[in-house]
């Protein structure tokens, strides 16, 4: 099986600015290209941060209100330091939370998840930025379609990695949910067949009806050992 990674899915080339790039520069850049956020990078190009559209508007909301209309204790004002917040340097997340090109779906989508970010700047071996993936990437691999799924999970996990052929499990693909019906060798090849389905790019959920047509030799059959008893202690 060969799963997508990061450098699969991610976006290139990619938009970048400088640390110095002004607020109504970056706000255009945004605009200009249909971003939500831009990632902020150094001489080398090593990314710095990411700014977003929400890293501008949150300088926008600490600006005292002009129409006099917000008053007390939650009214912004110009004290707050993202209200002078004039370049990408300054309002932009840092530092960068980075993927690399060969990480999983799951490597990257853990990553997000975990540091609470909608996108990640990608990198190379040396730092430097190749890539961005975002939320919306990693979901592809569930536009997969049903019949590619299918013919993954009855050709390259089924047959080439197990040894087990259509003949002896059937396999159903409905909205990325897999259905297996079937007989395998032994009972231990069960949950390895549902394990290795439920990784394959796209797969939503597996079900399994499966038997099996013997089961696995004791570890002591055969040998002559004797497992002691109590009343042999």
């Amino acid at each position: 099986m060969r799963h997508r990674n990061v450098s699969d899915l991610m976006t290139r080339p990619v938009v970048r600015i400088r640390a110095d790039a002004p607020f109504k520069y970056v706000a255009g850049l945004l605009a200009e290209y249909d971003l939500t956020a831009v990632p902020v990078v150094d001489d080398t190009d090593r990314p710095l941060g990411v700014v977003s559209e929400a890293d501008l508007l949150r300088r926008q909301s600490a600006l005292p209100d002009p129409a006099g209309l917000l008053t007390g204790p939650d009214a912004p004002g110009a004290e707050h330091a993202d209200a002078v917040a004039t370049t990408a340097g300054e309002l932009m997340a840092s530092p960068a939370v980075v993927a690399h090109p060969q990480w999983t779906v799951v490597q990257a989508a853990r990553v997000m998840d975990r540091h609470r970010v909608k996108r990640l700047p990608v990198v190379d071996e040396t730092g430097r930025l190749v890539g961005v993936v975002s939320r919306s990437d990693l979901l592809r691999v569930f536009l997969r379609r049903d019949s590619v799924i299918r013919e993954e999970i009855t050709g390259d996990v089924l047959d080439h990695t197990l040894g087990i052929s259509a003949a002896e499990v059937t396999v159903k693909v409905t909205d990325g949910r897999v259905s297996l019906r079937g007989t395998v060798e032994r009972r231990s090849l069960i949950p390895v067949v549902i394990r290795l389905c439920q990784g394959v790019d796209g797969v939503v959920d597996v079900t399994a009806d499966l038997g099996h047509r013997r089961e696995e030799a004791s570890a002591h059959a055969g040998t002559g050992e004797h497992t002691p008893g109590r009343g042999d202690q």
